[in-house]
């Protein structure tokens, strides 16, 4: 939102997408303060991730899994304190590249030829990056990203249904209620947001729906992972931090370690 207090560090802003909070109420250097602090969970919990990931050597693509989610909620607090143009290609093109890594974890496994899929997410990468940097398109994105979103639908339902081990389900249940409550709180935000600038207290909807996706990714992760240590032969187990945050726990073949 236009209104400020505190006079602008950035300039003006210049981003096709402003949410639902007043701009430089807290900071000169930061537009929207509640959702650029709204990442930090996010950026949190990737490291938890990418931790537990390399200290049991898990396969590659989870470390960059788990960076890619610390690459994005970055990207999003570098556009929501400064809105921008050039900067919200900071926080839309890391959504599609994510989005693509989780399409290569999800589909890898079943594919017989190794080469081919890699390449082309790169290049399908690659070459959105350089359009969305050229062309500005706000509905078209959001289309393109859901699209996105729904490929990987099927392969989660399929190793929700081959997965018997209660824990494991209940992280993809996680994954799905995270997702739920988080696109309601960014539908709030969006539909109503000329009332809720009126309100004493604004929820701040899109903050909230950042704060739930970190989590989602996270539950979508530890469940992958779980998933492809089944397939590997490692024995996994859901275990949990502090006796209620979890995690998967492996015990690989000695052949293997």
């Amino acid at each position: 939102m236009a209104d400020s207090v505190v006079s602008s560090f950035w300039g003006p802003v210049t981003s096709t997408v402003e949410l639902c909070e007043e701009n430089y109420t807290h900071s000169s250097y930061i537009a929207e303060f509640y959702n650029t602090i709204s990442n930090v969970p996010c950026i949190l919990l990737a490291l938890i991730g990418l931790i537990n990931a390399l200290r049991q050597r898990f396969e590659k693509r989870f470390s960059v899994l788990h960076i890619s989610n610390m690459i994005l909620a970055i990207g999003s607090m570098i556009f929501h304190a400064t809105l921008q143009h050039v900067l919200q290609q900071s926080d839309e093109t890391p959504m599609v590249w994510e989005m693509l890594l989780y399409i290569y974890v999800l589909y890898s496994p079943d594919w017989h030829y190794r080469s081919t899929m890699p390449t082309f997410l790169f290049l399908y990468g690659a070459a959105f990056a350089m359009v969305h940097s050229l062309v500005r398109f706000q509905i078209g994105f959001k289309v393109h990203y859901f699209v996105l979103c729904l490929l990987c639908i099927p392969r989660m339902y399929k190793y929700y249904i081959q997965t018997k081990e209660t824990a494991a389900k209940r992280l993809a249940k996680l994954y799905v209620a995270t997702i739920l409550l988080g696109t309601l709180c960014w539908l709030f935000d969006r539909i109503f947001c000329k009332k809720l600038s009126h309100w004493y207290i604004n929820p701040q909807g899109h903050a909230w729906w950042h704060v739930l996706m970190g989590f989602n990714s996270y539950f979508a992760n530890t469940f992958l992972m779980f998933c492809r240590a089944q397939q590997l032969g490692w024995q996994p187990q859901v275990a949990h931090l502090f006796g209620f945050f979890p995690y998967v726990k492996i015990q690989k073949p000695k052949k293997q370690e």
